[in-house]
């Protein structure tokens, strides 16, 4: 393959992840909702780009379960099923208890990591008494909180987990996302955290366990009604 193939097919890659990050943003800030339409000229005029990009990262975001393109139709953010959040839910739990056995066994955390935790919580109770409207609060509440779990799976250096787990983890946000009157009490989110840090901290599996139990609650009986 000679090298001017190369850089194109390397640029066309970096427009894709573009594209890519520019959609997630857009469901995560409330620009996209639940079933909306996404219009490939639309994305392609905003990012100042082609369309061919674009046609490749639908289809990446159709392998996450994202989108979801229907013939004849178009494009259209996924709507999610009481069932398909539960499962949500159970794989999360799965993954990220492992992580916890990761980070402890393998003394991953120092005291540096421990001050950006507790800094993350802080910035997310600063969220959470605003006086934004609920919608700004809790969209960027759930930004924060992703940024907390994410930063231990990343220090955690497993990378198919990590994989799985933003997946997931993206398509958990996306449903709670959808209804901010059913994401439950933001102050209480926030400080959830603080158990899980200071589970960490003591290197207690169980209480690690015990403190995302909890924390996903929260979100769980919020929005699903058994």
């Amino acid at each position: 393959m000679s090298a001017t193939v190369q850089n194109y097919m390397k640029s066309r890659h970096n427009l894709s992840k573009i594209v890519v990050d520019y959609i997630k943003e857009s469901i995560l800030s409330g620009l996209y909702k639940e079933g909306d339409h996404i219009l490939e000229t639309e994305v392609a005029n905003t990012l100042g780009i082609s369309r061919a990009p674009v046609r490749e990262a639908i289809k990446e975001l159709e392998k996450e379960g994202i989108v979801q393109t229907l013939p004849r139709r178009g494009t259209f953010v996924t709507k999610f099923s009481l069932e398909d959040i539960k499962e949500v839910f159970e794989i999360r739990m799965l993954l990220e208890n492992n992580i916890f056995k990761i980070l402890i066994y393998e003394d991953k955390l120092s005291e540096q990591d421990f001050i950006k935790l507790e800094k993350l919580v802080l910035d997310m109770e600063g969220i959470a008494d605003s006086s934004a409207d609920d919608t700004e609060k809790s969209i960027k509440l759930n930004l924060k909180d992703m940024e907390f779990h994410r930063y231990l799976w990343n220090k955690s250096g497993s990378k198919r987990r990590v994989q799985i787990l933003e997946q997931i983890f993206f398509q958990l946000r996306m449903a709670m996302l959808y209804d901010t009157n059913e994401t439950g009490d933001l102050s209480r989110t926030a400080t959830d955290h603080y158990e899980i840090i200071d589970a960490l901290k003591d290197k207690d599996i169980f209480k690690c366990k015990e403190a995302l139990q909890k924390h996903i609650t929260t979100y769980k009986d919020a929005f699903i009604q058994d």
